[in-house]
């Protein structure tokens, strides 16, 4: 049953939905019809047992079917199933592709691990790829293999492709475990250029993360992770420099925010014996632009092909470190605004990361909050865009002004989401965070815009990038100012832009080159010098659309 203050959201078209029973509860999860029990159940908390890749040669991954069709037996089923455990229902989730609804019980659940398949395989239809000649291979190596990587502030996430025709093999996202010493960015280089020891520490802790998620695709795909022999790494500047160990502290220090930082590792081939993978593999870390602006911006640049249809393209990364870039048909014009961890979930009392029980979708009705709830488990708390759907929804419903008060009927502790279950309440403090997180992107938006002498009316489209846009209403977004007014058709939720960016260098000799090419057309603005820039970041504190963009 779900918690009796809150109602799973109803509406839009009607999609399959996977009960899986449970001691505690059932959970339901909505599906897609073309993907296997196992591949649906990786996306959750809810992992069963797997040694294969999904290829039904182990045997592990037995669930039993309660209730609905699940087809016939495959032969990899009868192979490992006796005819009694059949005609009891008990079937391999990785051989089961539900079309309609189904109940199951999982039979060998998996161990709990921090790491989670990719919700979405990034550019797993890569039609744009020439790859590079792969002449300088181990030659011991059968079917060689590549990773993207994209080193956020809150999550790492990654791919693994089979080099020969950039074949998609796995993906996986956790937390990044630097979360530890601070959720913003600031915090953290403070904390490791009062430390070295710690700075070191932290820089371990991105290579030990990133070599967890390897073997948890070893074990659990049946992947032989020592046949990668090239990983390709991106992520924002304050990342880079941790993760390196090079000239973190000189980010502290205005003076080189608009200037190239050396943040690249001397030897980056040396982790490859620690992460697992063959240890002649070439890693290759994309070198940030400069001061805030970082290598995963200019993947998402690469993977969108922003520069390429023509002017007026807008790309907004949205994260802890929010980066955006503006294409004007000459001038890419690129700044990074310090927006805080709101959009990721963190720093807010009843926040929570885009994962397992994440509240992404609220909808306010005349009794009371429908929501959604990352596959459908317990919730425990707000990612971003619930945030913004729970905001947007108080000021319309008239119990949040435009500048962020609450209305006298709402507590002085703040609007309790959660009645009689676990304690989940939006605070002012919560509401101004928001706040200055989309003062911030606004600022930034306006600032490009005004320098390229254009206006939101000339914006051909918008591409939203980050974990955080994943499940974003646009018109939700639009109304508490968050996005420029154009026509919500014209706004492409895109998803991780910066590991599909990432994976394309890595597998495509031709986005090498369009990366190149960018750092050419580049003009970096910095936020924090421009003139009017309090004044702006006022006017984009309050909650309503943007105005004069």
């Amino acid at each position: 049953m779900w918690p009796p203050w809150l109602r799973p959201l109803a509406g839009g078209d009607r999609v399959p939905t996977l009960i899986v029973n449970g001691e505690a509860r059932q959970r339901r999860i909505p599906f897609e019809a073309g993907r296997s029990l196992r591949d649906i159940l990786d996306t959750t908390d809810l992992r069963v047992r797997s040694g294969c890749g999904g290829r039904g040669a182990c045997g592990l991954c037995r669930v039993r079917i309660d209730a609905g069709q699940g087809g016939e037996a495959t032969a990899n089923e009868r192979f490992y199933l006796d005819t009694h455990e059949r005609d009891q229902g008990i079937r391999l989730a990785c051989q089961v592709i539900p079309t309609q609804d189904l109940e199951i019980t999982i039979l060998a659940p998996a161990p709990k691990s921090p790491w989670r398949t990719l919700p979405d395989e990034p550019a797993r239809c890569m039609g744009r790829v020439c790859a590079p000649p792969w002449n300088d291979l181990p030659a011991e190596v059968s079917a060689p293999c590549g990773v993207a990587v994209d080193l956020g502030t809150t999550h790492i996430s990654l791919a693994l492709y089979e080099l020969s025709g950039a074949k998609w093999l796995a993906g996986r996202i956790g937390l990044n475990p630097q979360m530890d010493h601070g959720a913003d960015l600031m915090t953290r280089l403070v904390a490791a250029s009062g430390s070295g020891e710690l700075a070191r520490s932290m820089s371990r802790q991105v290579v030990e993360a990133i070599g967890e998620a390897l073997f948890d695709l070893a074990i659990r795909e049946g992947i032989n992770i020592q046949r990668v022999v090239r990983l390709t790494l991106v992520g924002n500047t304050a990342m880079l420099a941790l993760l390196s160990g090079k000239n973190y502290r000189l980010l502290l220090q205005p003076s080189h925010w608009m200037r190239p930082v050396d943040c690249l590792p001397d030897r980056p081939d040396r982790w490859a014996v620690p992460l697992g993978i063959h240890p002649r593999a070439r890693i290759e870390i994309i070198p940030p632009l400069a001061g805030f602006v970082g290598s995963d911006l200019l993947a998402g640049v690469v993977h969108t092909h922003l520069t390429e249809t023509g002017s007026g393209g807008l790309l907004i990364d949205f994260g802890t470190n929010s980066e955006m870039a503006l294409w004007d048909g000459r001038v890419l014009r690129v700044t990074s605004a310090a927006g805080g961890p709101a959009f990721e979930g963190s720093g807010i009392s009843c926040g929570a990361p885009v994962a397992p029980g994440a509240i992404h979708r609220v909808r306010f009705d005349s009794g009371g909050l429908d929501f959604a709830v990352i596959s459908d488990s317990e919730p425990r708390g707000l990612c971003g865009s619930g945030l913004v759907d729970l905001i947007a929804g108080l000021v319309r419903s008239g119990s949040l002004t435009h500048k962020g008060q609450f209305a006298p009927h709402v507590p002085r502790s703040g609007f309790a989401i959660a009645r009689g279950g676990p304690a989940m309440v939006l605070t002012k403090r919560d509401v101004d965070l928001f706040q200055q997180a989309k003062a911030a992107i606004g600022t930034g938006i306006q600032v490009l815009l005004d320098q390229a002498a254009m206006g939101s009316k000339d914006l051909r489209r918008i591409y939203v990038g980050g974990l955080f846009g994943r499940f974003l209403d646009i018109v939700n977004a639009q109304e508490v100012g968050l996005l420029p007014l154009i026509p919500p058709e014209r706004v492409d939720l895109c998803g991780n832009t910066a590991l599909a960016g990432c994976a394309e260098v890595l597998l495509s000799s031709a986005a090498v080159q369009r990366l190149k090419d960018l750092r050419d057309r580049t003009r970096i603005i910095n936020l924090s010098s421009w003139p009017d820039f309090e004044d702006l970041f006022m006017t984009h504190l309050y909650l309503q659309p943007m105005r004069g963009v």
